[in-house]
This record gives C-alpha cells, sequence and structure tokens, in this order.
C-alpha cells in the first residue's frame, strides 16, 4: 500500500541520518545491537500478550502476530515523529492486527454500502448567528451513554448511529437511554452487520422497523451470524427523519451545540495506536479519502502547544474504556483530519 510505502521510506531516511552520527562505532557491534532489540521487542510481545489475554493457537500463529507488532512499533514510531499535535502513540490490544485486519475487524464503515436518500432527508437547520463557545461537552449535559465496546466485529456504524440517536433523544426528550446496535446488526437489511454498514443507511432502516429497542431489551452480542428478535410489544425510540452536514467544521460544532452528539466517519488508521492527547497526523498518513470507521462526536475545546493553541473535537469511539482516553480521540478541529468531516449526519427527532 502507499502508506506503508511511505511508512518505510521515512523509516529508511530516519535510520541513514542516525547512522551518521553514530560513525563507525555503531558499525563495531552491529549483532549486539540487534540481539538487544530483539529481545527489547520480545518482551514488549510478552507484556502485550499478558495485559491483553492474547493467547495463538499455535508457535507459527505467534510468530506471525510478533511479526505484524514488529511492522506496527516501526509504524508507532513514525507517527510520533511525525505528529503535529500533542498525541502519543504506541501498544493498543490492536497491536498484532495489520492494517487491513484492523480496518475489518475494528472498524466497518463501508462506503460502498451507501444507498440513495429517501425523500424524507430534512435540509440541516440551526442558528448560524448563536455566538460559539470556545468549549462544549455534551457528556457534562447528561447526553452520552457509557463507552461500549464493538468487540471483533465490523459494526462501527451501529454504534455511530445508536450514539447520535440517544444524544438527539436526550436533547428533545431529556431521557437518556442506551439504545440497542444489535438490532441493527441483526435486523437493518440494508447493511451488513458484522460485515459492516453506513450510518444514514441505518436510519432509514430504523425508520422502517419503527424505531430502536432499548440495549436491555436487545442486548449486542457481536456475532457475524444473524437472526432477527424484534419484539413488537416492546417499546423504541424512533426517528422523524436524518439530516447530512456539509464539511465546514464551523457549522459543524455551531449544530452539535444546538442538536446535539453528532455521527461521524473517519480515517481511523492512527487510532489504531493512539494512547493519549490531541491527534493531529499529517494528511499522507492518514487520508482524508480512506473512511474506514465511524463515530461520534460529542463535544470540541482548545488545547496547547508550547503556547499555542490547538482546537480539538471529543470523539466518542466504541472500542472500550480501555483504549485512548477512557474510551474518547481527541483529534484537531478546523483542517477536516483523518476526513472526520466529510460524512457527518444526524438523526431528528422532533418533541
Amino acid at each position: 500500500m502507499i502508506r506503508s510505502t511511505l511508512v518505510l521510506l521515512l523509516l529508511c531516511f530516519l535510520c541513514c541520518s542516525q547512522s551518521v552520527f553514530v560513525g563507525n562505532r555503531r558499525n563495531h557491534t552491529p549483532k549486539v545491537q540487534e540481539e538487544h532489540e530483539l529481545k527489547v521487542n520480545l518482551q514488549q510481545f510478552h507484556d502485550f500478550m499478558t495485559k491483553y489475554n492474547r493467547v495463538y493457537k499455535d508457535e507459527e500463529e505467534k510468530a506471525k502476530r510478533f511479526q505484524v507488532f514488529l511492522n506496527n512499533l516501526r509504524h508507532i514510531e513514525v507517527l510520533n515523529r511525525m505528529e503535529q499535535g500533542t498525541a502519543f502513540y504506541g501498544v493498543t490490544k490492536f497491536a498484532d492486527l495489520t492494517e487491513e485486519e484492523f480496518s475489518r475487524k475494528a472498524g466497518g464503515l463501508r462506503t460502498d454500502l451507501k444507498t440513495e436518500d429517501p425523500d424524507w432527508v430534512k435540509e440541516p437547520q440551526w442558528n448560524r448567528d448563536a455566538p460559539l463557545p470556545d468549549s462544549f461537552d455534551w457528556r457534562d449535559k447528561g447526553a452520552v451513554t457509557e463507552v461500549k465496546d464493538q468487540g471483533m466485529c465490523g459494526s462501527c456504524w451501529a454504534f455511530s448511529t445508536t450514539g447520535n440517536i440517544e444524544g438527539v433523544n436526550f436533547v428533545q426528550r431529556g431521557n437518556l437511554v442506551s439504545l440497542s446496535e444489535e438490532q441493527l446488526v441483526e435486523c437493518d437489511t440494508i447493511d451488513h452487520g458484522c460485515d459492516g454498514g453506513y450510518m444514514t443507511n441505518a436510519y432509514q432502516s430504523i425508520e422502517t422497523m419503527g424505531g430502536l429497542e432499548t440495549e436491555k431489551d436487545y442486548p449486542y452480542k457481536g456475532l457475524f451470524y444473524k437472526t432477527c428478535h424484534l419484539n413488537d410489544s416492546l417499546p423504541r425510540v424512533d426517528i422523524d427523519s436524518y439530516t447530512k452536514l456539509s464539511t465546514n467544521e464551523t457549522e459543524i460544532a455551531q449544530y452539535l451545540v444546538e442538536h446535539g452528539p453528532i455521527s461521524i466517519g473517519i480515517n481511523a488508521f492512527v487510532q489504531q495506536f493512539y494512547l493519549r492527547g490531541i491527534s493531529h497526523p499529517r494528511k499522507w498518513l492518514c487520508s482524508p479519502k480512506k473512511i474506514d470507521h465511524g463515530e461520534v462526536i460529542v463535544g470540541f475545546g482548545v488545547g496547547t502547544k508550547r503556547s499555542k493553541q490547538i482546537p480539538y473535537w471529543i470523539v466518542k469511539n466504541s472500542w472500550g474504556n480501555d483504549w485512548g482516553v477512557k474510551g474518547y480521540y481527541y483529534v484537531y478541529r478546523g483542517d477536516g483530519t483523518c476526513g472526520l468531516n466529510t460524512l457527518v449526519s444526524s438523526a431528528i427527532i422532533n418533541k
């Protein structure tokens, strides 16, 4: 892949640059240094296996995963060197997955599944003259449920959809209800369950189904086989329509303040290794054209780096609270980082 090639080229450049300063001393002990690095890497891998309870089916699979782990350590090094914000990248629970495996198992947003919007879709409406605060967080208002975990199922699109509707329902009706992703995984006939989906498709399916059941009534399983178990006797949270926003991030922030958390699509490549801080990767590392993950923007704020202000979004992910900043991703706001402003939508619920 182009990105992987660029990463390798950059690493070669960095290694060559370092060799100039090391001089002949390094040439005397290359084998010792390599053995030391391998020992350190093996210890890192064993620590990773212990922390995340990794058990591989055989030694061949373990060796394969170690090689993937080593390759990812190189990616992490490049991300940290090239970071423009304050983010720090390192070993996460996804460190033994290739880029393709990660996108398929931890993501699931598939733009190829997008269907035509129905005629009941609305144009976004909000007060464009309202002053925009420096910071805003719907978590402080009680509009955000706990961080959830999609597991190794490509159902991020379902979590992005429910996270948006949970927030909009709270804003409109004053009641925070955790909604069922499993209903979308099993009963949405437009999308493909754990094999991926698309948020605006999900809105259409929710309208057809008459709403979403609660998480309690229809709990998440995240399995690849699916059989719909809708119960017509149970209450559901319905929607009246949905809307799609422009790529203007000021307008996105204004809409969020007025209407609640917003569903987005994003390139999640750097999130595979994200640990903390305000993420601002370079575009060649996180192309805005490769959108593969659905998340929810719940707020925004302004941080600092060497006395310089850094505006950021607060993004709720669906990988559990043992990832990122207690399940959240803080990412630069204002230049469409990783394409986060390209697929922005929200359900509409009338009071």
